[in-house]
């Protein structure tokens, strides 16, 4: 039995939505023959991979080629919110406060469910909170609440506004102000267990569909006609062709193609622990200090965690790898928080922090970076690529879409149309990648559920006898897991599991006591997966 074979049967999962380094090598070998692909997608984040599903699905031929790894760009740093649009409505942008309603409905609905819960969000009436701003944030979320009504997104799936007592409001989020405090407004969104988990499900659903899908592959010399590629793990350098070629590189597009100019903006959160909030069950919404449109939210998450942001300023300059959070971001997320919060909250209580830019197009306003349109945008360059520009993490499917429409125009492909608004990914009920036990896996831990959806008894039954074993203590990670990331999902070192496959990363003291583990797995894993 190949190493393939040996992967798929371990897991139970169909292998064609396997990435691994043993298809990573295997695809590379095939392309190195030079035959020409429909289309080459640059960039790894949530558009790439959706650029890479949406063509897939189609029937075309596609080769994704990510410089670093899934997920490794502003996917990962996202607040992890498939939100509605209300921030959009409250600017004037009624289309793309439209279009996030949507597909936010989509998301929730069909395509990924078992990724996305609906989160209560509480805006508190306290001293912190001004008449005004309970006044137009209650009337803001009643609009969202319209929102929804026009995307057709049920009462079940996501519950109206309504007005929540003082102990409603305590037993929500308990470590909310008691001065003053007069109840609250609430309003429910959705939230990802993860935003670097979408990606990957993404990124697998198009490997299932066909799609090969490149890691530590970095382009060079980019064309209409395709691109080199160059194998960062030391496999030399390939020159495919293709009929099109998406830039899909986000805050990087423009190092690829000279025609594009972006405005990228730094959205810090900060990492705090959820026991020291009194483990909420909402989010906390706190409006700017003076802002009837502009909050900072406390967002209750996996592992323990409360994420808290965020921030949006200009970031120019040369755009890193992995951005920093100034001190600054950091002070004023804890300051204006605090103002709703029984006790105040000082850098001691940070546990982590992390900061993403935003692919935002300059549009020559001298705006500051909140009011900088986050519609998005395609075009074929004066290079003959197709450059996907601006948007945002919720409507990734509708961006891939106006981008591949557009690839098969410009090229003259055979196109049957866009089929992703009506296709599961994997993990979903109904995805067309099936596994082997759904059963068991709806009798499987709720944690694995969240992160895993219906492949939740398949990952743990891959780890064998110490799969349920824990990376570290106090980490609500399991070794099964790993295992799974490494066979499955497309890592290729301990840096991938830790910092996007489960998140560990975010907090450098849980990084530190998993990392022994989390290494040893990963090399084992990796060794059963090379021939025999």
């Amino acid at each position: 039995m190949t190493s393939r074979s040996n992967a798929a049967a371990a897991t139970g999962i169909r292998a064609s939505s396997m990435l691994n380094a043993a298809r990573r090598t295997r695809e590379l070998e095939t392309l190195a023959e030079g035959r020409e692909v429909d289309l080459l997608v640059i960039g790894g984040g949530v558009t790439g991979a959706g650029v890479a599903l949406d063509a897939a699905s189609r029937g075309l031929s596609v080769v994704l080629a990510e410089a670093h790894d899934l997920a490794f760009g502003t996917s990962r740093w996202s607040s992890k919110l498939v939100h509605g649009g209300l921030r959009y409505l409250a600017s004037g942008d009624l289309a793309v406060a439209r279009e996030s309603a949507v597909e936010r409905h989509l998301l929730m609905t069909r395509i990924a469910p078992h990724l996305i819960r609906p989160l209560p969000q509480l805006l508190p009436f306290v001293e912190g909170v001004s008449f005004t701003q309970r006044t137009i944030g209650s009337i803001g979320f009643w609009l969202g609440d319209g929102l929804r009504r026009i995307a057709g997104t049920p009462g079940a799936v996501l519950p109206r506004p309504h007005r929540a007592s003082v102990a409603e409001a305590v037993a929500m989020f308990p470590a909310v102000s008691r001065t003053g405090l007069r109840g609250g407004m609430v309003s429910t969104d959705g939230q990802l267990v993860d935003d670097a988990r979408l990606v990957t499900a993404i990124a697998r659903t198009a490997a299932a569909h066909g799609a090969t899908i490149l890691t530590r592959t970095r382009v060079k010399d980019v064309g209409a006609d395709g691109a080199t590629l160059e194998d960062g793990l030391g496999g030399g350098s390939i020159r495919v062709r293709a009929r099109a070629v998406v830039n899909a590189a986000g805050v990087w597009a423009g190092q690829l193609d000279p025609d594009i100019r972006l405005r990228p903006s730094r959205g810090t959160h900060i990492v705090l622990d959820a026991a020291a909030l009194g483990n909420p069950t909402a989010a906390l919404a706190v409006p700017h200090p003076g802002s009837i449109s502009r909050y900072v939210f406390a967002l209750p998450t996996q592992l323990g965690r409360v994420i808290v942001g965020l921030t949006d300023v200009d970031a120019p300059g040369s755009i890193p790898d992995v951005p920093s959070p100034t001190g600054d971001e950091i002070d004023f997320l804890l300051t204006t928080l605090s103002r709703a919060l029984e006790r105040p909250l000082s850098r001691s209580d940070v546990r982590g922090s992390f900061a993403g830019l935003r692919p935002l197009v300059e549009s020559g306003s001298g705006d500051s970076t909140a009011d900088i349109s986050r519609r998005h945008r395609v075009e074929v360059s004066s290079n003959g690529t197709v450059g996907i520009l601006g948007g945002k993490l919720t409507t990734y499917r509708a961006m891939a879409k106006d981008a591949v429409d557009l690839a098969c125009r410009h090229a003259g492909l055979v196109d049957p149309g866009c089929r992703t608004d009506r296709l599961p990914l994997v993990g979903a009920a109904g995805s067309p990648v099936p596994i082997a036990d759904p059963v068991a896996s709806r009798r499987s831990s709720a944690t694995l559920r969240s992160r895993y959806g219906a492949e939740a008894a398949a990952v743990l039954a891959a780890g064998g006898s110490g799969g349920a074993e824990r990376v570290a203590e106090g980490i609500d990670v399991i070794r099964a897991e790993v295992m799974f990331a490494v066979r499955a999902e497309g890592a290729l070192d301990a840096d991938d599991v830790l910092d996007r496959r489960t998140r560990i990363g975010l907090v450098p003291e849980d990084r530190a006591a998993a990392s022994g583990v989390v290494s040893e797995v990963v090399a084992e894993t990796l060794a059963a997966l090379r021939p025999q």
